[in-house]
C-alpha cells in the first residue's frame, strides 16, 4: 500500500509525463493541425463524388440528411477520433493497446485497411497529372470515354471485365512513380517540416485554383440550368431510407474518420489544444469545400447540357471518374478557354489527392514508428516503397482500372464501416471510455459537448453505420459487384478484407521495441466534491490537478481511470499517483 499523500503524488506526476509522453514529435501550431486535417478531408470525393450523390439523392433537398449526418455523425466521430489520439498519445494500434491490449488488432486493422486504399488512391493522382498536361493540347480528342478507357488507361490494349492483366502501362507507370518519390519525400521530413508545410502550400494553392473553376464554370452558358438542376428540392425523397443512409455515408468517406487518420494526427497535437473548436471548423470547412465543388461542377455540367442542346437530367456520367475524366474532357474541349480550365481542374484534383495520400501514409508510417521504434525518414521510406510495389504492380498495369474499382468497394463499403461500427462498441460497451472522453475533449476547448455526444457515438453512428453494412454486404454476397466474375471479386474484393485482418494479427502478435504500457494519461478536470465525495453540481471551477484525496462517498463511473486508484472499495482510501493509468 502506498504511502505517499496525494500532493506530493501530482508533483511527481509532471516530470514523468513530460518524459513518457512528451517527446512526441507535434504540429509547430493550431493552424498547421487544421490545415493538415482539412487537407485529409478534403480529397477526391469532395470533388467527383458528392455533387453525383446529392443530385441522384433528392437535389437541394439532399443537404437537409447531410447537414444532419454531418452534426450527428461526422463531427461527433471526429471529435471521438480526436480524443482517442490526443488523450492516449499515439497512432492508431498505441491508443488501442493502451486502451486494451486485447484491442491493438483494431489499431493494426485501421493501419491494413489505410496501406491498402493507399495503393490505389495514389494512381488517381497519377491520372489527374497527366490530364492536366494533356488539357493543353486537348489529347483526348472527340472521344474522351475511348481515349481513357482504351489509349490511356489500357495502353491500346485494355483488360476486359473477366481478365487481369501485370502487363504495365508507362504512360501511367511514370507518374505514378513519380508522386510516389514526391509523397514519400515530404512524409520523410516529418511533421513539422514535411506534412505540416506541404499543407500550408497544397491547401491554399488548391482553394485558389479551385475557385478559379468554379468561378469560371458558373460564368459559361447554360450554367444556371445545371445549378438549377443542383440545388432544386425533391422533398419525397426525404421519406426514402436510402437518400439517409447515402447521406451518412458520404460524411463518413468525406471527412477521413472511422480509420485512424484523425487518431494520429491528434496524438501529434500539443498537451493545450482547442480540440472542439477545431473539429467544427475542419468537418465545416470540409463540407463548405464540397459544396463548392457541387456548384463548379454541376454549373459545368449545365453548359454541357446546353451545348448538346439536351436536359441535364439527360446527362450521364455525374459522379466518379466518368466526372473527372470523360465528362470534363468533352466540357474543356467544347468552352473558350478549356486547356486553362482543364490545367486548373485537374491540378485542384492532384493536390486534392496529394492531400489525403500523405495523410494516409503517416497512419501507416505513425503505427511502425511506435511499434519499432523506428525514426519518421526510416519509416516513411520503407512503408512507402512496400507501398509503392504494390501500386505499380496492380494499378499501373492494363486492368488497373477494373482492380482499382473492385478494391476500392470492398475496402470502403465493407473495411472502413468494419473499423467505425467496432471503435465504438469497444469505447461504449467492451471498455466504455465516452464519459471521460467527452470531459478530456471540453477541459480543453472553449466549445463545450454534452451529454448529446455520447448518444450519437455509442448508438446513432454504430445503428446507421449497421444498416449499411448488413445492406451492403448481403448485395456483394449474393449479386457480387457490377459485371466482374466471381474469381475477380473475391481474388481482390474480400481478398483485399482478408488481407487486412491478417496482416492486423500478425502485427498484433509481434513484440514491441518499445514499452507502450509505460504510459501516464493527463489527468482530467478535477470537480468540486463535498466531504462524502459526492460532486458538487453547482460548482463548474474547474483546475486541471486535484487539490486533495478523495474520501469515501458516491462513485462515478470513471473514477478509477482518472484518479488511478480503486475508489469506493474502502472508506480508507491512499491514493495512487494522479493520472496513473491502469
Amino acid at each position: 500500500m502506498s504511502t505517499s499523500t496525494p500532493a506530493a503524488d501530482a508533483k511527481a506526476f509532471a516530470p514523468n509525463q513530460r518524459k513518457n509522453n512528451n517527446d512526441r514529435e507535434t504540429w509547430s501550431s493550431q493552424t498547421g493541425f487544421l490545415l493538415a486535417a482539412v487537407g485529409s478531408a478534403i480529397g477526391l470525393g469532395n470533388i467527383w463524388r458528392f455533387p453525383g450523390v446529392a443530385y441522384t439523392n433528392g437535389g437541394g433537398a439532399f443537404l437537409i440528411p447531410y447537414i444532419v449526418a454531418l452534426l450527428a455523425a461526422g463531427v461527433a466521430y471526429l471529435l471521438l477520433d480526436y480524443s482517442l489520439g490526443h488523450r492516449l498519445r499515439g497512432a492508431a494500434p498505441t491508443v488501442f493497446r493502451r486502451i486494451h491490449k486485447r484491442a491493438e488488432i483494431l489499431g493494426w486493422f485501421k493501419v491494413a485497411v489505410s496501406f491498402v486504399i493507399l495503393t490505389y488512391y495514389a494512381v488517381i493522382i497519377a491520372w489527374a497529372a497527366r490530364y492536366a498536361f494533356f488539357s493543353f493540347t486537348l489529347a483526348w480528342g472527340d472521344d474522351p470515354g475511348t481515349f481513357l478507357i482504351k489509349d490511356f488507361l489500357g495502353g491500346g490494349n485494355p483488360a476486359s471485365a473477366d481478365s487481369f492483366s501485370f502487363n504495365p502501362v508507362w504512360g501511367v507507370f511514370l507518374p505514378l512513380l513519380a508522386i510516389w518519390a514526391l509523397t514519400i519525400f515530404i512524409l520523410a521530413l516529418g511533421i513539422q517540416k514535411g506534412l505540416e508545410r506541404a499543407n500550408k502550400i497544397f491547401i491554399p494553392v488548391l482553394v485558389l485554383l479551385f475557385g478559379a473553376v468554379v468561378i469560371r464554370s458558373i460564368t459559361l452558358p447554360g450554367a444556371i440550368d445545371g445549378l438549377n438542376a443542383f440545388f432544386t428540392p425533391r422533398w419525397e425523397a426525404l421519406l426514402d431510407d436510402s437518400v439517409w443512409i447515402a447521406a451518412f455515408s458520404q460524411i463518413f468517406y468525406s471527412l477521413s474518420i472511422a480509420f485512424g487518420i484523425m487518431v494520429t494526427y491528434a496524438s501529434y497535437l500539443p498537451r493545450r489544444t482547442n480540440l472542439n473548436g477545431t473539429g467544427f471548423v475542419a468537418a465545416f470547412a470540409n463540407s463548405s469545400f464540397e459544396l463548392l465543388a457541387g456548384i463548379g461542377v454541376f454549373g459545368a455540367l449545365g453548359f454541357m447540357a446546353h451545348q448538346q442542346g439536351v436536359q441535364v437530367g439527360e446527362l450521364k456520367g455525374i459522379t466518379g471518374v466518368v466526372l473527372s475524366f470523360i465528362s470534363f474532357p468533352t466540357i474543356i474541349s467544347m468552352m473558350p478557354g478549356g486547356p486553362i480550365f482543364g490545367f486548373f481542374f485537374f491540378f485542384s484534383l492532384v493536390l486534392a489527392g496529394l492531400t489525403s495520400m500523405l495523410s494516409l501514409l503517416q497512419v501507416v508510417s505513425g503505427g511502425f514508428q511506435d511499434k519499432f521504434g523506428w525514426s519518421k525518414s526510416r519509416a516513411a521510406i520503407i512503408v512507402g516503397l512496400a507501398a509503392a510495389v504494390i501500386s505499380l504492380v496492380l494499378f499501373a498495369s492494363e486492368s488497373g482500372l477494373n482492380t482499382l474499382d473492385i478494391v476500392d468497394k470492398y475496402i470502403n463499403e465493407i473495411g472502413v464501416v468494419i473499423c467505425a461500427i467496432s471503435t465504438s462498441i469497444l469505447v461504449t460497451v467492451l471498455h466504455p471510455r465516452l464519459s471521460r472522453l467527452r470531459r478530456h475533449l471540453n477541459a480543453l476547448s472553449n466549445v463545450r459537448i454534452g451529454k448529446w455526444w455520447d448518444l450519437m457515438v455509442g448508438f446513432v453512428v454504430p445503428a446507421t453505420l449497421t444498416v449499411m453494412f448488413i445492406k451492403n454486404t448481403a448485395s456483394l454476397i449474393s449479386g457480387g459487384y457490377g459485371e466482374y466474375p466471381t474469381w475477380y471479386t473475391v481474388g481482390f474484393g474480400w481478398g483485399s478484407l482478408i488481407l487486412c485482418f491478417v496482416l492486423a494479427y500478425i502485427l498484433t502478435v509481434t513484440f514491441w521495441n518499445q514499452d507502450v504500457d509505460d504510459f501516464t494519461v493527463m489527468p482530467l478536470p478535477h470537480r468540486k466534491r463535498d466531504k462524502y465525495g459526492r460532486v458538487i453540481k453547482n460548482d463548474s471551477r474547474l483546475s486541471i490537478l486535484p487539490s486533495a484525496g478523495k474520501r469515501a462517498g458516491v462513485l462515478e463511473d470513471d473514477d478509477e481511470f482518472e484518479y488511478g486508484y480503486e475508489f469506493g472499495k474502502t472508506t480508507n482510501v491512499s491514493a495512487k499517483p494522479e493520472g496513473e493509468l491502469k
